[in-house]
């Protein structure tokens, strides 16, 4: 029996993703649970196994190719004795061949113009029992030529029933939308671009989903934020002793001992004291939401682009398990088996760009956080104290915030107490 493999959920918010390697070929033998192939995310590279044993017959996607939740991958041929999931429906397909459709999605001009009668006829696809929404197949298969998710539709008829003139409404109400939102790119798409050919050779890549999507947030986040920095120094020197006092202790633990490590705690009691700096803004309703959790992503550098895992609950782990978790996050993004979760609800970021250098640096807020701290190079420099100049090891600091929410006397205040709280520790107990 024939049956489709389809593109399952990979993560809350997730749609659609682009692959990067297929480990298996037309004729191949799989088992339940082997990895068929994996798809990047604009959070991740997400390994995608098989949900059932049974013969490829044909791959339907292609390396590199973007596909959507719910798409066909491939067709399998059940072997003898295999049964279907409990729970799950499988549908039997004909033997003839799999009609591929994919196109870009409409404008609100040629949906208003599209009659019923028109829509394409294409092979329908099954769907899982948790996907399936009420809608008849031609719905389904219109809201796929306009480039509609039907789960995202409200449906008019009775239990919900979703009809064509729902998925129209719905793709009106999205081009309404980005109308009446600021283009990200704007600025940019204004003005096309030269020739460069004209003056050398020039190569065309296409952007990595992670390198999409954060040129895509950082877009937004730069052009809604109106967005300050407000810098300062730390004298980090007995904090250096310290650190590497007790850095044995966190290796045992698997962990590194690192400034990051220490900073995340840092950070976390400063929000306790500076709550406006863990909160939001919800410019829709006027409204500051304030948040009674404390997760800090920290930013990792990685062959792909930059990653952003989040340490979840900072205030309920001392500094060693931060070390071991944070130690174990990194580790996961180079190696990509970050998983989307890890990359979200943080309410804070920290980028320490100190271990490739410089001296100060101005970090982009990550919305819909209010604030980031960005960390540079630790230098030796000499401060005038007791009536003469001494070495003192002096941590820079750059803490960029959304000015709508936070004032720059707010800013100078919270970034002055991360600066008192790492030379003087025992401030932590004291107010944070």
């Amino acid at each position: 029996m024939a049956i489709e493999i389809k593109l399952p959920e990979l993560g809350e918010n997730i749609t659609s993703g682009r692959i990067v390697g297929i480990s298996v070929s037309p004729g191949d033998t799989i088992e339940k649970d082997q990895i068929l192939l994996e798809v990047e995310t604009d959070k991740a590279v997400i390994e995608v196994p098989a949900e059932r044993s049974g013969l490829i017959r044909k791959i339907l996607v292609k390396d590199g190719e973007d596909i959507e939740i719910g798409q066909t991958l491939l067709i399998l041929e059940e072997t003898e004795g295999t049964a279907p999931e409990a729970g799950k429906e499988v549908k039997t397909l004909p033997e003839k061949e799999i009609v591929s459709d994919t196109k870009q999605p409409a404008s609100e001009e040629q949906i208003l113009r599209q009659p019923e009668a028109e829509v394409p006829h294409t092979t329908e696809v099954s769907e899982v029992p948790k996907e399936v929404a009420p809608a008849s197949p031609s719905v389904r298969r219109f809201a796929r030529e306009i480039g509609i998710s039907i789960h995202e539709v409200v449906g008019s008829g009775a239990g919900g029933r979703i009809s064509i003139e729902d998925v129209k409404q719905h793709a009106k109400q999205l081009n309404r939308q980005r109308s009446a939102s600021p283009s990200l790119f704007k600025g940019v798409q204004d003005e096309p671009l030269p020739d460069f050919s004209k003056w050398g050779r020039v190569e065309r890549k296409a952007m990595s989903k992670v390198r999409e999507a954060t040129a895509r947030h950082l877009s937004y986040a730069w052009a809604t934020i109106p967005h300050v920095t407000q810098f300062d120094k730390a004298d980090v020197t007995e904090l250096e002793k310290t650190r590497s006092k007790y850095a044995l202790s966190a290796e045992k633990a698997g962990g590194k001992l690192t400034l990051t490590a220490i900073l995340l705690k840092v950070i976390q009691k400063a929000l306790v004291k500076f709550p406006r700096f863990n909160a939001s803004i919800d410019m829709q309703h006027l409204e500051v939401i304030y948040k009674e959790y404390y997760h800090i992503g920290v930013a990792v550098d990685t062959d792909r682009g930059l990653l952003v895992p989040v340490i979840r609950d900072v205030d309920r782990k001392n500094i060693i398990q931060l070390s071991v978790e944070l130690t174990e996050l990194s580790d996961k993004a180079r190696s990509r088996k970050l998983s989307p979760d890890e990359m979200q609800g943080g309410n804070f970021s920290i980028s320490n760009l100190g271990g490739i250098g410089g001296t100060a640096f101005t970090p982009i807020v990550n919305a819909p956080q209010v604030a980031i701290l960005g960390v540079s190079r630790t230098q030796t420099e000499a401060v005038y104290l007791d009536n003469h100049f001494v070495p003192r090891k002096m941590l820079p600091l750059s803490l960029s915030y959304d000015h709508r929410l936070i004032d720059g006397a707010d800013a100078a205040r919270f970034l002055r107490w991360v600066c008192q709280a790492l030379e003087e520790p025992f401030l932590l107990s004291l107010e944070g």
